[in-house]
């Protein structure tokens, strides 16, 4: 017997929800929006481009890094509001780590676009 109030596994309800949280991420945030349109931008451009098909794939795939880390950091934003709407210290830094895994994300994916692109064009 289970001591948890965790429900059962259940793969339709789980895609639900992340279905209803990519639902409130794009009705609110704003840079998310921004995000997801600027790298709908660059699928295009990516197509007109003279890469290998395995580099455009990944500069494309990683560029799904930064709206990862966005959501997470939308998610801590949330779950510190709920705990306290006053300034507090503790929530501040919650949130300032928050967005500095989001300029991470935007630092691995620039690194790895930098090492593509000069693969592609400067060996």
């Amino acid at each position: 017997m289970s001591m948890t109030n965790k429900p059962k596994f259940n793969l339709f309800k789980n895609i639900t929800y992340a279905l209803a949280g990519m639902s409130e991420v794009l009705k609110s945030e704003t840079s998310f929006k921004t995000q997801l349109a600027a790298i709908a931008v660059v699928g295009i451009v990516l197509l007109f481009v003279p890469l290998a098909f395995m580099s455009k794939c990944i500069l494309f795939i990683s560029t799904w890094l930064i709206l990862l880390t966005e959501a997470i950091n939308s998610a801590i934003e949330r779950v510190v509001d709920l705990v306290t709407l006053e300034h507090h210290e503790l929530a501040k830094q919650a949130k300032d780590i928050g967005a500095f895994a989001v300029l991470v994300a935007f630092t691995i994916v620039a690194m790895i676009w930098i090492a593509i692109l000069y693969s592609e064009f400067l060996l």
